[in-house]
């Protein structure tokens, strides 16, 4: 009988990540979890009804087309709902075009999602921030849990690393800009000695873009495995993110937990990830990551513990589950 059952929580989220399925994995250790992956923008609302109805609680990631319905639903069925926000959905960068809170539709859509959750979670105090600036305060609790980052190496290899700096991300024309991926390709000129490497899956004509500014120190990986990208962190000596926006930069952790020393431009959570163990930039200019590149090269040799170090210190699994899971507890009381 469903009293003496685990209390089953509705899943919402739009595409497969690592940290959303770490997410759901931490949630499975205390409760029964059904889920619905919406990764299109349409769904059938009675289907999505009744999911809630048969649900006694619900978790969404981010306020977008896919938890609409859900948070439309949950309380009109009198079920509690935590919404976990940060990034596109919060986000109002009007240079670059990113973000929900520029204005039209999608404003008041995110909006309207928030309003409807019972808490919120989101996963810096950037993103804290951004969502007071852009958003307003908010009438239910807004509390900070920083993303849990699994650490996949165990220890750091042994020996000198590669003079190679490696940056992750989908390569398309937004994130030419978005990510830095422009600005980290034409740095590479300024340090013909470095091999530079580009991990993500070649989406669109952006592709084409950076091959014509690259020059022979450049390789554009495209997508790789798992087992590809964690080698690429344990022989790089730098990992760079010249973002315009990041809500937390969990690739920016794991390298570090790697041993790569990060390179990141002073946006968005990204220094709060960082701290003091890396090179922050105050430009997102090519010659401006050339020079941190430089500089992380010319670290101690102790860099990349401390790299490591601070991650295992700051973003452990543990504390995102204790979090996430206090969190949804609160919501169950239990």
């Amino acid at each position: 009988m469903r009293q003496f059952a685990k209390k089953q929580i509705l899943f919402v989220h739009p595409r497969k990540a690592s940290f959303i399925e770490l997410d759901r994995e931490l949630l499975a250790e205390r409760w029964e979890i059904v889920d619905l992956y919406q990764p299109g923008r349409w769904s059938n609302p009675f289907k999505v009804a009744a999911a809630v109805r048969g649900c006694d609680g619900v978790v969404g990631w981010w306020a977008s087309w896919h938890t609409f319905w859900p948070f439309i639903f949950a309380p009109l069925l009198k079920k509690p709902s935590l919404l976990i926000v940060g990034g596109f959905d919060i986000a109002n960068e009007r240079d670059i075009g990113y973000g929900y809170q520029q204005g039209g539709a999608r404003k008041y859509l995110s909006r309207l999602i928030i309003k409807r959750a019972t808490r919120l979670m989101t996963n810096s105090e950037y993103s804290r921030s951004e969502f007071l600036a852009n958003i307003g305060t908010p009438r239910q609790p807004l509390d900070v849990v920083y993303h849990g980052v699994p650490d996949r190496f165990g220890r750091l290899r042994q020996g000198p690393r590669d003079r190679l700096a490696i940056t992750v991300g989908n390569v398309d024309s937004a994130n030419l800009e978005r990510k830095g991926l422009r600005a980290f390709v034409e740095a590479a000129a300024l340090l013909p000695d470095v091999e530079f490497v580009v991990v993500g899956r070649l989406l669109d004509d952006g592709a084409e873009r950076l091959r014509e500014l690259a020059g022979p120190n450049v390789k554009l990986a495209g997508f790789v495995s798992d087992e590809e990208l964690f080698n690429l962190y344990e022989r790089a000596a730098v990992y760079v993110q010249a973002s315009q926006h990041e809500g937390f930069g969990v690739s920016v952790a794991e390298a570090m937990l790697g041993g790569c020393v990060p390179v990141v431009t002073r946006r968005g959570a990204l220094p709060e990830v960082v701290g003091d163990v890396g090179i922050t930039l105050d430009s997102r200019e090519a010659t401006a990551i050339a020079e941190g590149i430089r500089a992380a090269l010319a670290l101690d040799t102790q860099a990349p513990t401390r790299a490591r170090e601070r991650v295992l210190v700051e973003f452990p699994v543990q504390k995102r589950r204790s979090g996430l899971q206090d969190l949804v507890g609160r919501l169950f009381g239990a």
